[in-house]
């Protein structure tokens, strides 16, 4: 299973707006994203996300430019920004059988949930807000593999802005 994570677009404050929605900025971070995505010929079987805002309006703004049909997106409180690894793996796991699966939500728990996948408890991976990580798991409870994992600046790039 190839298993993208990625972190939501800069978000506004708390004091603009308590639901902290995607700020101009992190739509524009966002868009890159996908448009990288895109380019890359990522498909997604699966994009799940948390309830915040900011990750679902991340994770429909990669549907929509993946092809991804915006009524299948899967939202979880095991995606929320305190989730515990094995919760968040635990969803994962469920859908076991598929290829390739998008999660967009926060630190400190995509940081954490990556270190777990790779093995390494308590590595400490760089989460800039936009950026997209690939790791490959050959089966459920094996150690993946990190293929990659782009910058919003890298993603910018690939994205040709």
């Amino acid at each position: 299973m190839h298993i993208h994570l990625m972190r939501h677009g800069q978000c506004l404050s708390q004091e603009l707006n308590r639901h902290q929605p995607l700020s101009p900025v992190g739509r524009e971070q966002t868009m890159k994203t996908a448009r990288a995505a895109r380019a890359l010929g990522l498909r997604f079987q699966l994009i799940a996300t948390s309830s915040k805002a900011r990750a679902l309006q991340t994770a429909e703004i990669m549907a929509e430019a993946t092809g991804y049909p915006l009524s299948r997106i899967a939202v979880t409180d095991a995606l929320n920004p305190m989730a515990q690894a094995d919760d968040t793996l635990d969803f994962i796991n469920g859908y076991e059988g598929l290829d390739s699966i998008l999660v967009t939500g926060h630190l400190p728990s995509l940081a954490v949930t990556a270190a777990q996948l790779l093995g390494v408890k308590g590595l400490e991976l760089s989460f800039d807000n936009s950026c997209l990580m690939q790791i490959v798991v050959p089966k459920t409870g094996d150690r993946g593999i990190l293929n990659w994992h782009l910058t919003p600046m890298q993603l910018g790039l690939i994205a040709g802005s």
